[in-house]
C-alpha cells in the first residue's frame, strides 16, 4: 500500500478510507453496462430510470395560485387566518410583525383536465394537457422556512452548507455513460419576475466530502459555456496535450507522495476539460434541430439562457449520457405584486417544460428518464403587506407545497397528498423532501440507507439520519 503522510492522515480523519473510495469509483461496473465509473456495488437493484432532469423554481411556486386550488378561500376574503389553523407555526420576520393575516384567494381561474378532472390554474395551459402524464404531489414539506437554508436542504440534504448535492452524489455513484461529458450539468435560466432574485450558491450543486470530480459544472449562456474551456490565445490543442501529460506526471508523483484521492481527481478533472473542448460546442449547437422539435419548446428556445433553450439543452444532454441535469429559475419569491409576477414566470416555464416531456416521449426516451419540478418550500394563504382584489403578496411557507414528477417509474394522471382547505395544513399522506431524495435514488437504482460515504467518523448519506422513505404511492 502506497504510504500517506501524517498530515493527509489528519486532514481526512478517516485515513485511508478516501483513497479506497476513490479506487472503487475509477472501477467499471458489470460487463454489458455503458456506464463509466461509478460504484461496483451499484445500482443495488433494478433501476427504473437511467438519468435524472430537475427543474427547480428557486424562490418557492405559489402552490394554491397554480396547482393546489382552494375555492372555499373565496369566501375568506381579507378574513384573518384563524388560529386553529396556524397552529402558532413558525412565521418569517417579514410578517411575523404584522397585525393581521388576511385570507389573499387565488384570482386565477382552475378548470379540470385529464381523464380524471385535474384541476390546473389558466397560468398553466401546457402543463394542463400533461396531467395524464405526471403525478401531482401536493403534500411536499420542510423545516427550512428561509431560502438559502431551504435550497440547500432540498439540493443537499442539509440546511449547512459543506454536504455533497444530489447530482454529485448520483455522479459519484453510477458514473456517467459518456466519458466526453461530466455526468452532472447544471445551469442557471433567465427569468421575467421580480429581477431581485435569491442568490444561487455553487454549493447547491457541489460536491462536498465528495472527490471534487463529481462536483456539477456549470454551463454559462455567454461566453464560454465553461469558464477556462478554451485554449488561451497562441495555445494550440497539441501544445495543450503537451501541459496536460505533464501536469499529469507531476500529479502522479504527489499522489505518489501523500496519496491523496484529490489528487487523481484533479487528473480526471484536466482529462474532462480537456475533452470537453470538443463535446460541449456540439452539445450547445442546436442548428440541428428541426424547427418542429423548436416549436415544443416555445418561441424563446433559440435565446441562450432562457428557460426553454434550457429544457432543449436538458433533452440533448439526456441524448447524451448525461446522468443528472438541473435548471435552476430563478424570481418565484413573490412577496408582492404576485399577479403582476407570477404570470410571467409561468409563462417562462409552462410550455417548455411541457415541450420536455412531448421531446423526451416523442423520442421514446421519457421512459428511462425521470423529470422532477418543485421548488424549495410554499407561499402562505395570507397576503404579505397591501390586499386588494387584484394583487397580492405571499409569504414563505414550508408546511406544504406541490412538486410534479414524470417518467421513468412514476404513474401517470396521478395525485397524491392532500392539504386543507387553507393550503396550510397537510391532512393526507405528507411527503418530506427527504422522501423526495430517497425517491429519486430509488428510482436510480439505489437504496438510499445503504448509499453511504465515510467521512469524519460518520457514514454521510443524502437522506440524512432522520426516517426516509421513497413515495411508494406514485411510483409505478
Amino acid at each position: 500500500m502506497t504510504p500517506q503522510t501524517r498530515r493527509h492522515f489528519f486532514s481526512q480523519t478517516s485515513a485511508g478510507l478516501g483513497a479506497a473510495a476513490l479506487a472503487s469509483l475509477e472501477q467499471r461496473p458489470a460487463a454489458g453496462s455503458q456506464a463509466v465509473g461509478g460504484l461496483p456495488t451499484l445500482p443495488h437493484h433494478e433501476p427504473k430510470a437511467k438519468r435524472a432532469i430537475y427543474l427547480f423554481m428557486s424562490g418557492a411556486p405559489s402552490q394554491m395560485d397554480m396547482w393546489d386550488p382552494k375555492p372555499a378561500m373565496a369566501d375568506w376574503y381579507d378574513k384573518d387566518l384563524p388560529e386553529s389553523i396556524r397552529q402558532g407555526q413558525r412565521l418569517t420576520t417579514m410578517t411575523s410583525g404584522q397585525s393581521r393575516f388576511p385570507i389573499a384567494p387565488s384570482v386565477y381561474k382552475f378548470a379540470p383536465h385529464g381523464k380524471d378532472g385535474t384541476m390546473v390554474s389558466e397560468l398553466l395551459p401546457h402543463m394542463a394537457t400533461k396531467v395524464d402524464e405526471i403525478s401531482l404531489v401536493h403534500s411536499m414539506h420542510t423545516e427550512a422556512i428561509n431560502h438559502d437554508p431551504a435550497i440547500t436542504y432540498i439540493c443537499t440534504g442539509d440546511q449547512l452548507p459543506g454536504k455533497a448535492s444530489l447530482g454529485s452524489w448520483l455522479s459519484y455513484g453510477l458514473g456517467t455513460e459518456n466519458e466526453n461529458l461530466p455526468a452532472f450539468l447544471v445551469m442557471t435560466a433567465s427569468w421575467s419576475g421580480r429581477q431581485q432574485a435569491q442568490a444561487l450558491y455553487n454549493r447547491l450543486w457541489g460536491n462536498g466530502f465528495l472527490p471534487s470530480k463529481y462536483q456539477g459544472v456549470a454551463l454559462r449562456s455567454s461566453g464560454d459555456p465553461v469558464l477556462y474551456l478554451s485554449n488561451p490565445d497562441g495555445i494550440s490543442p497539441k501544445i495543450r496535450r503537451r501541459m496536460l501529460d505533464s501536469l499529469g506526471r507531476l500529479n502522479e508523483a504527489e499522489y505518489a507522495r501523500l496519496a491523496d484521492p484529490e489528487t487523481n481527481a484533479r487528473i480526471a478533472q484536466y482529462e474532462m476539460a480537456y475533452r470537453m473542448q470538443t463535446s460541449v460546442p456540439d452539445l450547445n449547437n442546436i442548428s440541428d434541430e428541426p424547427q418542429h422539435v423548436l416549436d415544443l419548446y416555445g418561441p424563446d428556445v433559440t435565446k441562450p439562457g432562457s428557460f426553454a433553450n434550457c429544457c432543449l439543452m436538458s433533452r440533448r444532454m439526456a441524448e447524451r449520457g448525461v446522468r443528472f441535469t438541473q435548471i435552476f429559475h430563478r424570481g418565484w419569491d413573490q412577496h408582492g405584486n404576485l399577479t403582476g409576477d407570477l404570470p410571467k414566470q409561468c409563462r417562462d416555464v409552462d410550455q417548455p417544460s411541457a415541450g420536455l416531456l412531448t421531446d423526451l416521449k416523442q423520442r421514446g426516451m421519457l421512459d428511462e428518464t425521470l423529470v422532477v419540478w418543485g421548488g424549495e418550500f410554499g407561499r402562505t394563504i395570507y397576503c404579505q403587506g397591501k390586499l386588494t382584489k387584484t394583487n397580492y403578496g405571499r409569504d414563505h411557507h414550508p408546511k406544504c407545497f406541490t412538486i410534479w414528477l414524470a417518467g421513468a417509474g412514476i404513474k401517470q394522471g396521478f395525485v397524491h397528498g392532500e392539504t386543507d382547505d387553507f393550503s396550510y395544513n397537510i391532512v393526507r399522506d405528507g411527503v418530506h423532501i427527504r422522501d423526495l431524495n430517497a425517491t429519486i435514488l430509488n428510482l436510480m437504482g439505489i437504496d438510499h440507507d445503504r448509499f453511504i460515504f465515510p467521512f469524519k467518523g460518520l457514514d454521510q448519506k443524502l437522506t440524512g439520519v432522520e426516517p426516509a422513505s421513497p413515495i411508494s404511492a406514485i411510483m409505478s
